[in-house]
């Protein structure tokens, strides 16, 4: 069955053909309303453009065709079925409105959440003589600002004016002082919890998860020598990062960066712990990377299903909860890649902070560059968060003292 077969055999099927007393049929048009042709099925002809100008049996003879067979089946003869798919589109509508307002609104509204997200980060004590430094909520704030900005650090010297004179740092931060900020590794771990807390006002909307790595190009090289082709070889160096993220706003809920050859599937555990702080877990998706009982099992401890992709060779023999999803799988597979097939959101969310953000890291030593992508990661949440304060009406509020009763801390950290 053709194209034009099949497009009338849909015409036949929802559509009300006629038949007028001289044998002709009159078909009605699927574009235009009103709009009707003339077939004559004896002569094989139509009065549409395919069939007068391009001279093809065009889907409305088709159309006649079917309905003549449909009729004379009525007599209990046994006709042959044909049968095809149809592939429905569905059409994401976008409010435009709240769209237009957070992105108008969008540098203002991050300064604000940035600050009010910085404000119960734990200061070290000042011991040493001379000029105290620059607070960690400044540091931290000049960092985030500056990757949201996309701007050089000399560049980014006039935004950092004028966040102290709207009062959103406590004193004035040099340009190229960021740059050192970049390169302490104290502030490695308050960012990864900066991130996972700047996620925790959307935990009313996000019960769906998706785990996946990711790459952050450098400009740095390390080379080698090729002893068995005498040559010598060069590799580029890159960030790798293990996220989980909402599958309904994209927000990240919680980051793991490693080494670059890390492996993806050990990394599932710890982030879906770091997840379930402030979310309930009802599904979490990922390639089969992370194929394991003991990644289904960490899911399913927190009151929540995985729905991981399965390698080729895997089998539900080892049993368990492994067995378990294989045979959902094996059984129920429609159902199983609908639910599994929710991971694709992860990498929207990938694409959206390397298209805002950069997909690269100008930074040059091992812990800025692992600094400046943890900063990619908490704009593109506090973004979201914007975004969700416009269209759904969310107002993030963090540190919440019940929260901090829960934990039994708030951000305390060790000097540096």
């Amino acid at each position: 069955m053709n194209a034009r077969e099949q497009r009338g055999l849909a015409i036949a099927a929802v559509c009300r053909l006629s038949r007028k007393d001289d044998g002709t049929w009159i078909v009605p048009s699927q574009t235009a309303e009103g709009k009707k042709y003339e077939v004559d099925p004896a002569e094989k002809k139509c009065t549409c453009l395919d069939c007068t100008e391009g001279g093809f049996q065009c889907k409305h003879f088709f159309a006649v065709q079917f309905t003549i067979k449909r009729e004379l089946g009525l007599d209990g003869t046994v006709l042959e079925t044909k049968c095809f798919s149809f592939m429905e589109t569905k059409k994401y509508t976008q409010n435009w409105r709240a769209y237009n307002l957070a992105q108008s609104t969008e540098k203002k509204r991050f300064q604000v959440l940035l600050q009010d997200l910085c404000r119960n980060i734990e200061e070290p004590e000042h011991l040493k003589r001379g000029p105290k430094p620059h607070t960690r909520k400044d540091s931290i704030f000049a960092m985030a600002f500056k990757v949201y900005g996309m701007f050089s650090s000399r560049r980014s010297g006039s935004d950092f004016a004028d966040a102290h004179q709207a009062g959103f740092l406590s004193r004035p931060v040099p340009a190229m002082k960021v740059n050192q900020f970049f390169e302490n590794r104290v502030y490695i771990p308050i960012l990864k919890k900066l991130i996972v807390e700047s996620a925790a006002p959307l935990s009313v909307v996000e019960t769906e998860f998706a785990v996946d790595s990711t790459g952050f190009a450098t400009d740095k090289f390390v080379r080698w020598y090729d002893q068995k082709y005498g040559v010598t070889r060069k590799k580029a160096l890159w960030v790798k990062a293990h996220i989980s993220c909402g599958v309904k706003t994209n927000v990240i809920t919680a980051v793991r960066i490693l080494d670059k050859d890390a492996a993806d599937s050990p990394q599932f555990k710890p982030l879906v712990r770091d997840t379930a702080k402030n979310f309930e877990i009802k599904e979490v998706s990922a390639d089969k990377a992370y194929g394991s009982e003991e990644n289904y099992q960490a899911v399913s401890e927190r009151g929540g299903t995985a729905f991981i992709a399965f390698k080729e060779n895997a089998t539900g023999s080892i049993g368990g909860l492994f067995g378990k999803m294989f045979g959902y799988f094996k059984y129920r597979q429609q159902e199983f890649l609908d639910r599994y097939h929710k991971r694709s959101n992860i990498e929207s969310t990938f694409s959206a902070v390397k298209r805002k953000f950069g997909d690269s890291v100008r930074s040059k030593t091992e812990a800025a560059m692992v600094n400046e992508v943890l900063c990619k990661f908490l704009c593109h949440n506090l973004c979201c968060l914007i975004q969700e304060q416009c269209e759904l009406g969310i107002e993030p509020e963090f540190w919440k003292e019940e929260s901090a009763e829960r934990n039994g801390e708030l951000l305390q950290l060790p000097a540096s």
